[in-house]
């Protein structure tokens, strides 16, 4: 059995305690459960925000910056496929 699947079915028992379902009850309690479910997105965020900063510092490119230019030239290949196809011209 996978980690998650045991630890869904733990939790799942606990859910069942009625101690825990009183715990839950409590507002304190339910606050400081949103706050650490939110705790990993926040560390994310503040670990993208920092690398983009030491790239910017460092005058490198990010994986965001270089998705962005790669679209971008994509789109410019098909505006030139379209524009030859329509006057059969090429580049000089």
């Amino acid at each position: 059995m996978s980690i998650k699947k045991e630890v869904m079915k733990k939790g799942m028992q606990m859910m069942g305690d009625p101690r825990v379902a009183k715990l839950m009850q409590n507002p304190q309690v339910m606050k400081l459960l949103g706050a650490a479910f939110q705790v990993p997105g926040k560390v994310e965020a503040f670990t993208n925000e920092q690398a983009r900063h030491l790239a910017s510092a460092l005058r490198l490119a990010t994986a965001e910056e270089m998705k962005e230019l790669q679209r971008s030239v994509k789109r410019l290949e098909r505006e030139l496929a379209k524009l030859q196809q329509q006057g059969g011209g090429g580049t000089r």
